[in-house]
Parts: structure tokens; sequence; C-alpha cells
């Protein structure tokens, strides 16, 4: 088992920027991909970066990309989301994720079917 806990969520102003981490307890998350996802009111979740286990390979929503940097500390089992250049749409509850299968070919997952393992989330709010 898993437990994935975020962390790092407030308020921010426009323009501003935090850092969410997302620690992991239980078995390791350092082979496995990872990826954060966020859910407004009254909207589905949805994806928002993706990282490989190796932590080599990266990928954004593109309402994100440009501003939003996901990485990984394996020795710390946490993985990050820096978020810059804050928008007011960017309000909601982010949850990390982890998959409790791991390929033999590292690769980024994208959908919330494809993940075991979530975190009960940190709410981000951007003011505007």
């Amino acid at each position: 088992q898993v437990q994935l806990v975020e962390s790092g969520g407030g308020l921010v102003q426009a323009g501003g920027s935090l850092r969410l981490s997302c620690a992991a307890s239980g078995r390791t998350v350092s082979s496995r991909p990872m990826a954060w996802f966020r859910q407004a009111p009254g909207k589905e979740r949805e994806f928002v970066a993706a990282i490989s286990w190796a932590g080599d390979m990266t990928d954004y929503a593109a309402s994100v990309k440009g501003r939003f940097t996901i990485s990984r500390d394996s020795a710390k089992n946490t993985v990050y989301l820096q978020m810059n250049s804050a928008k007011p749409e960017d309000t909601a509850f982010y949850y990390c994720a982890a998959r409790a299968m791991v390929g033999s070919v590292d690769r980024l997952y994208y959908y919330t079917e494809q993940f075991d393992y979530w975190g009960q989330g940190t709410q981000v709010t951007v003011s505007s």
C-alpha cells in the first residue's frame, strides 16, 4: 500500500507562486509513474502534469504548460508541483496520484483510471 499526502496549498494572488508537495509513505513511489490532477467545483477531475518513474520524462496540460513544473525527489519519496504565474482559473483541489503497477518501459500516464493511489487533496485558491 501507498499513502500519499499533499501539502502546500493555500491562497495566492494572480501572478504568484506556490509549491505543492506530495509525500509518500508505505511502499516507495520512487519507481512509480506519478501525476497531479485537479478538480474545481462542479467540474470533473482533470490532468495537470505527469512524471515518469525515472523522472526524465514530464508532460503537462496545455493550460499549465510553461507555468507549472513537476519534479520528484526519490530520496525523499516526494513529488512536487511548482506553480508559477498562477491564474484564477487554476483554483481547484489538487491531487497527486501514483500507479501500483509499473511496466517494463518507463512512460507517462494521463488518465485517472490509470492510477491506483490518491492523496486527499490540497486546496489552491488564486485571487484576481
